[in-house]
């Protein structure tokens, strides 16, 4: 398969900068998988578009404050620099610019209010990606001063400034295990009034983690669909959801996913314990394109994601990149908002 038969125009108007008023007013098209037919509702009305008995399964990742703004020294050029993932105590692999400048050895300082975090560079890599040491002048704990100095890591496509209103927004209302430098934006739109409307229909909810990582944002650079390769990403599945989600594979329930995290690591989970979920962790670098099966989820719930990206190949493996790309032609026909801040579709 070729990565262009996955490309589709969308006007720039259609991006979304920033998130509805209300999570739960945001449109939602539904769209049946078997027929193609689509039509159009908002998405409080999810609880009544599912079955009693489903089981709705949500990431609970916390996003950070990743992304970091500071300076060079002693030349004071602006460095910009995303940190990716924990190495070690002090350790991290992070995304930087200007890349060409940051060689090995050279030191930044991130500061505010007289709270300064230093880092040095230790390794270079492709891409911009380098290996940082991290430190807090005053020997205080570098989270908190990530967490003070830090700006919401909001994706490239927005373009405008982080806000104080996206600490809260740019967070699922569930969010719980600290790690992601990206939200796992279908669930953007659930609140627990929704969640709880679903459980009073005799619904199911339970949580997996996946801690969203660069490969989120890293464009798919192959021709070809099959070449691609995912960056590998830390999961757990509590002992309590293995337990619910291979009760309701047993019962023949439905099992909907929220968003391409979760799905990704209930298709994890699922392949490592042979169809079923086992307690526990790891690390998913699962690649779900056309012709992949899913072995658990039976239902999506998801946001509209970029051309050429693996996001829309997992949506196109699940429901075919024929009605896949049609519906999101009518989308964009009827003016619905794309990707993180957008609106959402419910597969079926």
């Amino acid at each position: 398969m070729l990565l262009s038969d996955f490309d589709f125009e969308l006007p720039a108007d259609r991006i979304a900068q920033t998130p509805t008023p209300d999570r739960e007013a945001a449109r939602l098209l539904v769209l049946d998988r078997g027929s193609g037919a689509v039509c159009h509702r908002i998405v409080a009305d999810l609880p009544e578009l599912l079955t009693p008995g489903d089981l709705l399964v949500v990431n609970d990742t916390r996003v950070f404050p990743a992304r970091l703004l500071g300076h060079r020294v002693p030349s004071g050029g602006a460095v910009e620099c995303l940190l990716l993932t924990r190495l070690g105590e002090d350790q991290w692999d992070a995304l930087m610019h200007p890349g060409q400048k940051l060689r090995v050895g050279a030191t930044v300082v991130f500061e505010r209010d007289r709270l300064r975090l230093c880092g040095e560079v230790l390794a270079r890599r492709f891409h911009g990606r380098r290996t940082i040491r991290l430190w807090v002048e005053d020997g205080s704990p570098v989270d908190v001063a990530i967490d003070t100095l830090g700006h919401v890591p909001l994706p490239p496509y927005i373009k405008r400034p982080d806000e104080p209103t996206d600490r809260e927004r740019y967070q699922t209302v569930y969010a719980t295990v600290r790690g992601s430098v990206a939200a796992p934006t279908a669930g953007l739109h659930l609140t627990d009034a929704l969640l709880t409307r679903f459980r009073n229909r005799g619904g199911e909810v339970a949580r997996v983690t996946l801690h969203v990582g660069y490969g989120t944002f890293q464009p798919v650079r192959v021709d070809r669909v099959e070449e691609h390769r995912v960056e590998p990403e830390p999961y757990d599945v509590p002992a309590e959801t293995a337990a619910t989600v291979n009760r309701a594979l047993d019962e023949g329930r439905r099992i909907v996913a929220v968003g391409t995290t979760t799905t990704r690591t209930l298709e994890t989970a699922a392949r490592a314990g042979a169809g079923r979920l086992p307690v526990g962790g790891g690390v998913s670098d699962l690649y779900l394109y056309p012709g992949v099966t899913f072995q658990v989820a039976g239902a999506l719930f998801t946001n509209f994601h970029l051309p050429r990206s693996s996001l829309l190949l997992l949506v196109s493996a699940f429901a075919g990149r024929e009605r896949v790309l049609a519906a999101y032609a009518e989308a964009v026909r009827c003016g619905y908002r794309f990707y993180s801040y957008g609106d959402a579709m419910l597969i079926l």
